[in-house]
Protein backbone atom coordinates (compact mmCIF):
# COMPACT_ATOMS: atom_id res chain seq x y z
CA UNK A 1 0.00 0.00 0.00
CA UNK A 2 1.56 3.21 -1.30
CA UNK A 3 1.84 5.66 1.87
CA UNK A 4 3.23 9.23 0.95
CA UNK A 5 0.53 11.36 1.96
CA UNK A 6 -1.95 10.66 -0.59
CA UNK A 7 -5.11 9.63 0.50
CA UNK A 8 -7.31 6.68 -1.44
CA UNK A 9 -10.66 4.82 -0.49
CA UNK A 10 -11.19 1.97 -1.81
CA UNK A 11 -15.30 2.43 -2.78
CA UNK A 12 -15.47 -1.78 -2.56
CA UNK A 13 -14.77 -1.79 1.44
CA UNK A 14 -14.82 1.49 2.50
CA UNK A 15 -18.70 1.86 1.84
CA UNK A 16 -19.37 -0.71 4.27
CA UNK A 17 -17.54 1.61 7.01
CA UNK A 18 -20.72 3.68 6.10
CA UNK A 19 -22.67 0.58 5.96
CA UNK A 20 -21.60 -0.44 9.72
CA UNK A 21 -22.56 2.89 11.07
CA UNK A 22 -25.67 3.70 10.10
CA UNK A 23 -27.02 -0.03 10.58
CA UNK A 24 -25.24 -0.31 13.59
CA UNK A 25 -26.57 3.29 14.96
CA UNK A 26 -30.02 1.79 13.80
CA UNK A 27 -29.72 -0.90 15.93
CA UNK A 28 -29.28 0.94 19.15
CA UNK A 29 -31.85 3.08 18.48
CA UNK A 30 -34.32 0.00 17.62
CA UNK A 31 -33.00 -1.16 21.09
CA UNK A 32 -33.43 2.14 23.24
CA UNK A 33 -36.90 2.05 21.73
CA UNK A 34 -37.46 -1.31 22.55
CA UNK A 35 -38.14 -2.74 19.10
CA UNK A 36 -38.84 -6.48 18.01
CA UNK A 37 -36.23 -6.86 15.23
CA UNK A 38 -33.23 -5.10 15.77
CA UNK A 39 -31.73 -5.77 12.04
CA UNK A 40 -32.18 -8.20 9.40
CA UNK A 41 -28.25 -8.08 8.48
CA UNK A 42 -27.16 -11.80 9.71
CA UNK A 43 -23.43 -10.85 10.42
CA UNK A 44 -24.99 -8.03 12.96
CA UNK A 45 -26.80 -10.35 14.49
CA UNK A 46 -24.62 -12.76 14.94
CA UNK A 47 -22.00 -11.47 16.46
CA UNK A 48 -21.06 -8.46 18.57
CA UNK A 49 -20.33 -5.72 17.51
CA UNK A 50 -19.68 -2.49 19.61
CA UNK A 51 -21.90 1.16 19.65
CA UNK A 52 -20.97 3.62 17.08
CA UNK A 53 -20.07 5.90 20.17
CA UNK A 54 -17.67 4.26 22.45
CA UNK A 55 -19.28 5.64 25.54
CA UNK A 56 -22.56 3.61 24.88
CA UNK A 57 -21.43 0.69 25.21
CA UNK A 58 -22.90 -1.46 28.51
CA UNK A 59 -18.92 -0.96 30.34
CA UNK A 60 -18.46 2.84 29.64
CA UNK A 61 -22.36 3.24 30.27
CA UNK A 62 -21.22 1.75 34.12
CA UNK A 63 -17.91 3.57 33.97
CA UNK A 64 -19.73 6.84 33.97
CA UNK A 65 -22.95 6.63 36.24
CA UNK A 66 -21.44 4.23 39.00
CA UNK A 67 -17.59 4.69 38.91
CA UNK A 68 -17.47 8.51 38.24
CA UNK A 69 -20.32 10.55 38.90
CA UNK A 70 -21.91 7.99 41.74
CA UNK A 71 -21.40 9.73 45.00
CA UNK A 72 -18.66 12.25 43.07
CA UNK A 73 -18.74 14.40 45.86
CA UNK A 74 -17.59 12.01 48.41
CA UNK A 75 -13.81 11.56 46.26
CA UNK A 76 -11.16 13.64 45.53
CA UNK A 77 -10.31 14.18 42.07
CA UNK A 78 -7.15 12.06 42.32
CA UNK A 79 -9.58 9.43 43.62
CA UNK A 80 -11.75 9.79 40.80
CA UNK A 81 -9.05 8.85 38.63
CA UNK A 82 -7.72 6.15 40.50
CA UNK A 83 -11.35 4.94 40.69
CA UNK A 84 -11.65 4.64 36.47
CA UNK A 85 -7.79 3.46 36.27
CA UNK A 86 -8.60 0.94 38.42
CA UNK A 87 -12.01 -0.07 36.69
CA UNK A 88 -10.38 -0.09 33.26
CA UNK A 89 -7.65 -1.95 33.85
CA UNK A 90 -9.85 -4.98 34.38
CA UNK A 91 -12.63 -3.45 32.46
CA UNK A 92 -15.27 -5.90 33.93
CA UNK A 93 -18.33 -4.86 35.95
CA UNK A 94 -18.51 -7.62 37.99
CA UNK A 95 -15.00 -7.87 39.10
CA UNK A 96 -15.13 -3.86 40.01
CA UNK A 97 -18.22 -4.41 41.81
CA UNK A 98 -16.38 -7.33 43.81
CA UNK A 99 -13.35 -5.31 44.59
CA UNK A 100 -14.71 -2.21 45.73
CA UNK A 101 -17.34 -3.84 48.08
CA UNK A 102 -14.32 -5.54 49.97
CA UNK A 103 -12.34 -2.44 49.44
CA UNK A 104 -13.68 0.89 48.71
CA UNK A 105 -10.73 2.41 46.38
CA UNK A 106 -9.07 6.00 47.30
CA UNK A 107 -5.27 7.19 46.64
CA UNK A 108 -5.37 6.90 51.05
CA UNK A 109 -6.59 3.20 51.41
CA UNK A 110 -5.37 2.12 48.54
CA UNK A 111 -3.59 -1.13 49.53
CA UNK A 112 -1.62 -3.08 46.56
CA UNK A 113 -1.45 -6.38 48.74
CA UNK A 114 -5.04 -6.14 50.12
CA UNK A 115 -6.31 -5.85 46.77
CA UNK A 116 -4.24 -8.46 45.10
CA UNK A 117 -5.31 -11.32 47.86
CA UNK A 118 -8.98 -10.36 47.26
CA UNK A 119 -8.68 -10.44 43.75
CA UNK A 120 -6.28 -14.16 43.25
CA UNK A 121 -9.67 -15.30 45.50
CA UNK A 122 -12.02 -14.13 42.81
CA UNK A 123 -9.79 -15.86 40.39
CA UNK A 124 -10.07 -19.38 41.51
CA UNK A 125 -13.81 -19.19 40.53
CA UNK A 126 -14.49 -16.25 38.27
CA UNK A 127 -12.49 -13.94 35.64
CA UNK A 128 -11.54 -11.01 37.20
CA UNK A 129 -10.15 -9.75 33.52
CA UNK A 130 -12.58 -8.80 30.54
CA UNK A 131 -11.67 -10.55 27.30
CA UNK A 132 -12.57 -7.26 25.41
CA UNK A 133 -8.91 -6.69 24.81
CA UNK A 134 -5.47 -8.26 25.59
CA UNK A 135 -3.48 -6.94 28.56
CA UNK A 136 -0.25 -6.74 29.42
CA UNK A 137 1.91 -7.81 32.76
CA UNK A 138 3.16 -11.19 32.85
CA UNK A 139 5.77 -12.38 35.78
CA UNK A 140 8.39 -10.90 33.87
CA UNK A 141 6.68 -7.87 33.32
CA UNK A 142 7.34 -5.33 36.57
CA UNK A 143 9.29 -6.39 39.79
CA UNK A 144 9.11 -9.77 38.92
CA UNK A 145 5.68 -10.16 40.78
CA UNK A 146 4.05 -13.43 39.92
CA UNK A 147 0.46 -12.41 38.81
CA UNK A 148 -1.09 -10.23 35.85
CA UNK A 149 -3.27 -8.72 38.30
CA UNK A 150 -0.79 -7.51 40.95
CA UNK A 151 1.62 -6.62 38.48
CA UNK A 152 -1.13 -3.80 37.34
CA UNK A 153 -1.92 -2.81 40.92
CA UNK A 154 1.78 -2.17 41.81
CA UNK A 155 2.40 -0.64 39.16
CA UNK A 156 -0.58 2.13 40.08
CA UNK A 157 0.59 2.61 43.07
CA UNK A 158 3.96 2.96 42.13
CA UNK A 159 3.26 5.55 39.32
CA UNK A 160 0.40 6.93 39.57
CA UNK A 161 0.13 7.25 43.31
CA UNK A 162 4.08 7.12 44.99
CA UNK A 163 5.26 9.49 41.89
CA UNK A 164 1.98 11.40 41.41
CA UNK A 165 1.05 10.32 38.03
CA UNK A 166 -3.25 11.21 38.91
CA UNK A 167 -1.92 14.79 39.17
CA UNK A 168 0.21 14.51 36.30
CA UNK A 169 -2.76 14.08 34.59
CA UNK A 170 -4.76 16.21 36.06
CA UNK A 171 -2.75 18.99 35.62
CA UNK A 172 -2.10 18.01 31.82
CA UNK A 173 -2.75 20.58 29.34
CA UNK A 174 -4.15 18.92 26.23
CA UNK A 175 -5.58 14.90 25.66
CA UNK A 176 -1.83 14.53 23.47
CA UNK A 177 -0.35 15.39 27.10
CA UNK A 178 -2.39 12.84 28.94
CA UNK A 179 -1.37 10.23 26.08
CA UNK A 180 1.97 10.86 26.17
CA UNK A 181 2.35 10.91 30.32
CA UNK A 182 0.74 7.60 30.54
CA UNK A 183 2.22 5.84 27.36
CA UNK A 184 5.49 6.37 29.58
CA UNK A 185 4.47 3.61 32.16
CA UNK A 186 4.94 0.30 32.26
CA UNK A 187 2.59 -2.12 30.84
CA UNK A 188 0.53 0.66 29.01
CA UNK A 189 0.88 0.88 25.15
CA UNK A 190 -0.05 2.93 22.71
CA UNK A 191 -4.07 1.17 22.49
CA UNK A 192 -4.49 1.28 26.58
CA UNK A 193 -2.49 4.83 26.52
CA UNK A 194 -5.23 6.57 24.47
CA UNK A 195 -8.40 4.44 25.65
CA UNK A 196 -7.35 5.11 29.85
CA UNK A 197 -7.33 9.52 27.73
CA UNK A 198 -10.85 8.96 26.68
CA UNK A 199 -11.85 7.24 30.09
CA UNK A 200 -10.50 10.02 32.39
CA UNK A 201 -11.61 12.87 29.74
CA UNK A 202 -14.98 11.40 30.66
CA UNK A 203 -14.43 12.69 34.06
CA UNK A 204 -15.49 16.40 35.12
CA UNK A 205 -11.57 17.32 35.86
CA UNK A 206 -10.57 16.79 32.32
CA UNK A 207 -12.23 18.52 29.52
CA UNK A 208 -10.30 18.16 26.19
CA UNK A 209 -12.32 18.15 23.17
CA UNK A 210 -12.08 14.41 21.80
CA UNK A 211 -11.58 15.72 17.92
CA UNK A 212 -8.27 17.19 19.58
CA UNK A 213 -6.09 13.37 19.61
CA UNK A 214 -6.38 10.24 18.25
CA UNK A 215 -4.59 6.85 17.97
CA UNK A 216 -5.50 4.39 15.73
CA UNK A 217 -5.71 0.75 17.16
CA UNK A 218 -4.54 -2.36 15.65
CA UNK A 219 -7.87 -3.22 14.75
CA UNK A 220 -8.46 0.05 13.32
CA UNK A 221 -5.46 -0.22 11.61
CA UNK A 222 -6.40 -3.74 10.09
CA UNK A 223 -9.99 -2.05 8.97
CA UNK A 224 -8.31 1.13 7.37
CA UNK A 225 -6.30 -1.27 5.36
CA UNK A 226 -9.19 -2.84 4.11
CA UNK A 227 -11.03 0.65 3.60
CA UNK A 228 -8.12 2.61 1.37
CA UNK A 229 -6.08 1.94 -1.40
CA UNK A 230 -3.93 4.68 0.57
CA UNK A 231 -4.26 5.85 3.82
CA UNK A 232 -1.99 9.18 4.37
CA UNK A 233 1.35 9.53 6.15
CA UNK A 234 -0.26 8.06 9.44
CA UNK A 235 -3.32 5.89 9.63
CA UNK A 236 -4.54 8.80 12.10
CA UNK A 237 -4.54 10.96 8.98
CA UNK A 238 -7.27 9.05 7.82
CA UNK A 239 -9.40 8.73 10.68
CA UNK A 240 -9.26 12.33 10.04
CA UNK A 241 -10.06 12.17 6.76
CA UNK A 242 -12.65 10.28 7.44
CA UNK A 243 -14.50 12.86 9.90
CA UNK A 244 -13.48 15.83 7.64
CA UNK A 245 -15.26 14.34 4.52
CA UNK A 246 -18.20 12.13 6.75
CA UNK A 247 -21.37 13.57 5.01
CA UNK A 248 -19.60 13.80 1.70
CA UNK A 249 -19.02 9.85 1.78
CA UNK A 250 -22.84 9.15 3.07
CA UNK A 251 -23.98 10.66 0.43
CA UNK A 252 -21.69 8.83 -2.08
CA UNK A 253 -22.49 5.74 -0.83
CA UNK A 254 -26.60 6.23 0.43
CA UNK A 255 -26.30 6.10 3.35
CA UNK A 256 -27.51 9.61 4.85
CA UNK A 257 -30.10 7.59 7.27
CA UNK A 258 -27.96 7.55 10.07
CA UNK A 259 -29.38 9.50 13.11
CA UNK A 260 -26.25 10.87 15.54
CA UNK A 261 -26.94 11.05 19.36
CA UNK A 262 -28.47 14.80 19.75
CA UNK A 263 -26.15 17.36 19.40
CA UNK A 264 -22.80 15.11 19.12
CA UNK A 265 -21.46 13.65 15.70
CA UNK A 266 -18.92 10.85 15.97
CA UNK A 267 -15.67 12.22 17.07
CA UNK A 268 -12.21 10.55 16.40
CA UNK A 269 -12.70 8.09 18.98
CA UNK A 270 -15.92 6.92 17.42
CA UNK A 271 -14.69 6.68 14.30
CA UNK A 272 -11.80 5.03 15.02
CA UNK A 273 -13.82 2.55 17.06
CA UNK A 274 -15.88 1.65 14.14
CA UNK A 275 -12.94 1.48 11.87
CA UNK A 276 -12.20 -1.59 14.15
CA UNK A 277 -15.38 -3.27 13.89
CA UNK A 278 -15.26 -2.61 10.15
CA UNK A 279 -12.39 -5.03 10.18
CA UNK A 280 -14.83 -7.45 11.80
CA UNK A 281 -17.63 -7.03 9.77
CA UNK A 282 -15.64 -7.14 6.70
CA UNK A 283 -14.26 -10.71 7.59
CA UNK A 284 -17.71 -12.08 7.55
CA UNK A 285 -18.83 -10.28 4.67
CA UNK A 286 -16.08 -10.58 2.47
CA UNK A 287 -13.53 -13.73 3.44
CA UNK A 288 -11.27 -13.16 0.94
CA UNK A 289 -9.69 -10.08 1.85
CA UNK A 290 -7.52 -11.24 4.27
CA UNK A 291 -5.31 -8.78 7.00
CA UNK A 292 -4.74 -9.75 10.23
CA UNK A 293 -7.26 -12.19 12.49
CA UNK A 294 -9.91 -14.01 9.88
CA UNK A 295 -11.99 -14.81 12.35
CA UNK A 296 -15.14 -13.16 14.73
CA UNK A 297 -14.36 -14.54 18.39
CA UNK A 298 -16.93 -12.99 20.08
CA UNK A 299 -21.02 -14.11 19.58
CA UNK A 300 -23.90 -11.10 19.78
CA UNK A 301 -25.83 -12.31 22.90
CA UNK A 302 -28.81 -10.27 23.91
CA UNK A 303 -29.08 -8.98 27.69
CA UNK A 304 -32.38 -8.38 29.34
CA UNK A 305 -31.16 -5.25 31.54
CA UNK A 306 -32.00 -2.26 29.92
CA UNK A 307 -29.51 0.70 29.78
CA UNK A 308 -30.38 4.40 31.23
CA UNK A 309 -27.98 6.34 29.20
CA UNK A 310 -26.08 8.54 31.00
CA UNK A 311 -23.18 11.03 29.18
CA UNK A 312 -20.47 12.62 30.52
CA UNK A 313 -21.89 16.12 32.16
CA UNK A 314 -19.87 18.57 30.04
CA UNK A 315 -21.36 17.18 27.01
CA UNK A 316 -24.96 18.45 27.62
CA UNK A 317 -26.20 15.24 25.69
CA UNK A 318 -29.46 13.57 27.37
CA UNK A 319 -32.11 10.42 24.96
Amino acid sequence: MANKGIIVPNDATFKYYFYFIQERMNIFWRKYNDADLLTKDPILQTYKFTNVYRACDRVSQYLIKNVIYQDLSRYTPEDILLRILVFKVFNKIETWEYLNGENEITTKTFNVEKLADSLTKRQQTKPIFSNAYMMAGSHAAYKGIPTKHQVWLQMIEDKFIIDKGLRTVLNARSMAEVYNQLREYPLIGDFLAYQYAIDFNYSPYLNFDEDSFVKAGVGAVRGIKKCFKSYGKTYEDAIRYTQDHFKAFQERYGFTAFRPLPGRAPKLIDLQNCFCETDKYLRARMPDLKVGNVRIKQHYKPSSERIEYSFPKQWSVTL
